[in-house]
């Protein structure tokens, strides 16, 4: 072989080299940039999910007759709750995945396809949730403040095609990320806890956060502040009926305080570091970053669960016709209607709105 044979030879033995250098270096990257190891993070989520997955799936079956009752009778909320139920339904049958999953100490066994599917179904019901509550929070503004303007148009259709448009738009959006996103990492095996966090991953938190957060919150407050101000101004309604309307604006709020808040604005901060540090190595200020915030960004998240079991809680327990059709399910005979619940403010919708505030 001649010398100038070779030249050309060395040359792609170094670039092959430095290829091999840079791909272990990007997987020690991936591997080190969070450690989690074994503590007791790991037994601290699986419980959350546990207590999540026990009361979720119980309270959602006691109060699924309720509702489908109300849906018989064509009536508007008992759809949006129907919707709803069926969301935190899906979602709960997927959580032994997850508490799987923090059993092994964030190690997913499974393959990537189960990840791939307990993430659409976790991330799905969480938007799913927050765009039907802000549905039903419009309708109660609507049927409250306007009652007489927006009645011809308040159909049990029209509540059937906004549900179908929340499902779609926000399950269509789910299966195009989550396809072409990363689940399962080779290196960690853990689902959807890739570190460094990938650009695309990045700006897809910043779009979550605005259109799946911040904009229905603020649809919410408004809505609730027209429903509040509304009903403080109204002589004929009693103090129970007031503290029954102002039980339902403050649980609605409550529910985005504690469970979506919170990972909400640590996901936002998570991605403004990502794009603020360009050292993405496992010493570097990114890194250290989100080792420090990986136990809380893991605890808000597992707090976003709870929501299955606090819906139906806040929608159908508070209302004295669907306790009464519990009640008849198990069996009890006493059946009594208050005085406000008869002249309920959210009753003016429709004489077969029973129950329902």
């Amino acid at each position: 072989m001649t010398e100038a044979n070779r030249v050309p030879e060395d040359m792609m033995n170094t670039t092959s080299v430095h290829q091999n250098t840079t791909l272990a270096q990007a997987t020690t990257s991936q591997a080190d940039c969070v450690q989690i190891g074994l503590n007791p993070i790991s037994d601290f989520l699986m419980g959350v999910y546990i207590l999540a997955f026990v009361f979720g799936l119980t309270v959602n079956m006691l109060t699924l007759y309720p509702i489908l009752h109300q849906v018989k009778q064509q009536n508007i909320l008992g759809i949006f709750l129907l919707s709803l139920s069926v969301s935190d339904l899906l979602f709960i049958f997927t959580m032994p995945l997850w508490i799987n999953y923090y059993n092994q100490d964030h190690k997913w066994n499974l393959g990537a396809m189960s990840c791939k599917v307990a993430g659409f179904f976790y991330y799905s019901n969480m938007y799913v949730s927050i765009y039907l509550l802000c549905c039903i929070s419009v309708d109660r503004c609507l049927v409250v403040c306007y009652p007489l303007r927006f009645k011809s148009h308040r159909t049990h259709r029209y509540a059937w095609v906004l549900c179908a448009i929340v499902y779609v738009t926000v399950m269509v959006l789910h299966v195009i990320i989550l396809s072409f996103g990363k689940s399962v990492d080779e290196t960690s095996g853990r689902c959807y806890e890739t570190y460094p966090m990938e650009k695309t991953v990045a700006i897809f938190n910043m779009v979550r956060v605005g259109l799946g957060f911040m904009l229905p919150l603020l649809v919410l407050a408004v809505s609730y502040w027209k429903v509040l101000a509304t009903v403080g101004r109204s002589p004929s309604l009693k103090t129970q009926v007031k503290k029954k309307v102002r039980l339902l604006s403050f649980g609605v709020i409550g529910i985005f305080s504690i469970c979506f808040a919170p990972y909400h604005i640590i996901l936002f901060i998570r991605s403004l570091v990502f794009f603020s540090n360009d050292n993405h190595s496992p010493e570097g200020p990114y890194c250290k970053f989100e080792q420090n915030i990986h136990f809380f960004f893991s605890v808000t998240l597992a707090l976003s669960s709870l929501n299955s079991m606090v819906d139906p809680v806040l929608y159908v327990l508070v209302s004295n016709g669907v306790k009464d059709k519990m009640s008849k399910c198990w069996g009890r005979t006493k059946h009594t209607v208050s005085n406000e619940s008869s002249q309920g403010v959210f009753r003016r919708e429709s004489p077969n709105d029973k129950g329902l505030i």
